[in-house]
């Protein structure tokens, strides 16, 4: 791919990532706390989150085996797991995060299995988007990419 053309590839790259539903509007929020003298600060975030949250998946997998299952403790495991999501602005892994704690609350173990499958899929679908972004930009050299989404 020709550098020139590494700006616009980024710039679509990122839509798509808004069009898709991957993410928010607190992404945006985020980008807009980047500037020259943190110009990973984006990134290194994404990146903490994904360590941070890889401990707890296999935290609620471990509770998840328990029986029977404790879904106060689930709850409050989803709980935390959301607020990092929506630090950063992962729009269907919130939205799964909602959902599970909505099936907690019913106490429907069915639901949360369900549930935390395709929570765990949304979580690595954005990753792969998320690391083939970041990749892109820095190829292209560009920080700082915050602006609206169209």
């Amino acid at each position: 791919m020709e550098r020139n053309h590494l700006p616009r590839h980024v710039a679509l790259q990122r839509q798509s990532l808004f069009d898709q539903g991957f993410l928010d509007e607190q992404f945006i929020q985020l980008e807009e706390l980047q500037d020259d003298a943190n110009p990973n600060f984006v990134e290194e975030v994404v990146t903490s989150y994904y360590q941070n949250t890889s401990t707890l998946i296999v935290i609620i997998e471990q509770a998840l085996e328990r029986s029977p299952l404790d879904f106060n403790i689930l709850d409050g495991y989803m709980y935390q797991f959301k607020g990092s999501s929506s630090s950063f602005g992962a729009k269907k892994v919130k939205a799964q995060c909602t959902l599970f704690s909505e099936y907690c609350k019913a106490k429907n173990e069915e639901g949360c299995m369900r549930t935390f499958q395709q929570l765990k899929k949304e979580y690595a679908s954005l990753k792969r988007k998320l690391e083939a972004y970041f990749q892109l930009a820095r190829q292209a050299g560009l920080t700082g990419t915050a602006s609206r989404p169209k």
